[in-house]
């Protein structure tokens, strides 16, 4: 099987584009019609019957309203994902405290629409998510990433030059960091907050310091057991924000429901950007829906966890083409980044031949594979022991 690329974009044909994005493509990982899909970390396993049904019967009601606009600040459903971090994580907190948008890349952009902006920063640490700098660049934030070490930890001291260095109003961390799985030190974000803390950000007024940071929690639920989330550090931080995501543990990627907890003022702020009525009455309806399972689905998590698990280990145990082994990133996602690779491409490439699809990205060498059922992961480790046999 040969890759099939993505039609190029149209040159702008005379259209006033902005000069940054003249030479820019459309964000998107290959889409491809093989057996095994394994390259961008969704729950393999569809929604229950049950979660369908009661879904469907919520949609349903929504749809005899649908002559109206939807509830512009749905609360309903604000008070619904409260109920569920307060289960999941065990803080407690108010409706008001949670925001939600079509899927966390539109929180996210929520965030430097209100934060970020001409004349001022945003700071991250590489290697983590792609789409980061773009935000920035479709919000006119100047855009900064320090290096993690060579773990893919993030270095407090060196974190901390940076932002003193950079001043930023925004620091974006992930955890667990995509593409590489690393999970936070709750002591590593604490460091992070006192650092923006001091930020004298811009534009600010006059007496205000501080930047915003965001923990990006989108696998949160993957995290292995002990693993702190940054939501235990809100009552402490007005400007923290933790986003999740009901992509992953709940099946919903189809859904694009993202969500962040925050102090009530920093939430109000993302009231001022968001467009009017942004989210919705179907995809509130479907979203409290799939809420009322949260029980069967996170017992879902629970499998793909060990599923996981098993994957790491026995990647572990493999020789790769150059007769070493194979090194994996410790991961409490639901994917795995492994490597390396001489040439991973040729290895990308192989696995799509025997139609297995994983993704390339992260720093040269690196590939990473999402966790599929065990009969996907049966089928991933087949064809990669395949390719780097035929490789070696």
């Amino acid at each position: 099987m040969t890759t099939q690329p993505a039609p190029a974009r149209q040159p702008a044909a005379g259209l006033p584009l902005r000069p940054e994005l003249a030479h820019e493509e459309p964000y998107g990982a290959p889409q491809l019609d093989v057996p095994v899909l394994l390259n961008v970390n969704e729950n393999p396993y569809a929604p229950s019957e049950d979660v369908v049904a009661t879904i469907a019967a919520e949609v349903a009601a929504a749809a005899r309203g649908l002559n109206r606009y939807p509830d512009r600040d749905f609360l309903a459903l604000r008070a619904d994902l409260a109920g569920y971090l307060g289960r999941e994580s065990g803080v407690a907190l108010e409706a008001e405290q949670l925001w939600a948008a079509n899927g966390s890349n539109e929180v996210m952009l929520h965030l430097l629409q209100a934060f970020g902006g001409p004349g001022r920063t945003a700071v991250s640490f590489a290697p983590t998510y792609s789409m980061y700098p773009e935000y920035a660049r479709d919000t006119h934030t100047r855009w900064v990433t320090g290096r993690r070490a060579a773990d893919f930890t993030v270095d407090v001291d060196a974190a901390v030059a940076v932002i003193e260095a950079e001043q930023p109003a925004v620091i974006l961390l992930a955890s667990p960091n995509n593409p590489t799985g690393t999970a936070l030190p709750l002591d590593t974000v604490r460091a992070v907050l006192d650092a923006a803390a001091r930020v004298q950000v811009p534009q600010a007024p006059a007496g205000q310091r501080g930047a915003v940071v965001v923990v990006d929690e989108a696998y949160a639920e993957f995290r292995r057991e002990g693993t702190p989330s940054a939501l235990e550090l809100l009552a402490d931080h007005p400007h923290l924000a933790v986003t999740r995501t009901m992509s992953k543990a709940f099946s919903a990627a189809g859904l694009r429901l993202g969500y962040l907890a925050a102090s009530r003022e920093l939430v109000d702020a993302l009231r001022v950007v968001r467009l009017p009525y942004h989210l919705s009455a179907v995809t509130q309806a479907a979203a409290r829906g799939a809420l009322q399972h949260t029980g069967s689905l996170l017992a879902q998590v629970d499998a793909l966890r060990a599923e996981r698990d098993e994957l790491v280990t026995w990647l572990r145990a493999q020789t790769g083409p150059s007769g070493a082994r194979l090194v994996v990133a410790d991961t409490d996602a639901n994917f795995a980044l492994f490597g390396t690779f001489a040439d991973r491409h040729a290895v990308w490439q192989g696995l799509l031949d025997r139609g297995v699809l994983v993704r390339e990205v992260g720093p040269d060498g690196w590939l990473r594979v999402s966790v599929g059922t065990p009969a996907e992961t049966a089928r991933f480790k087949e064809a990669l022991l395949e390719v780097m046999g035929d490789l070696a």
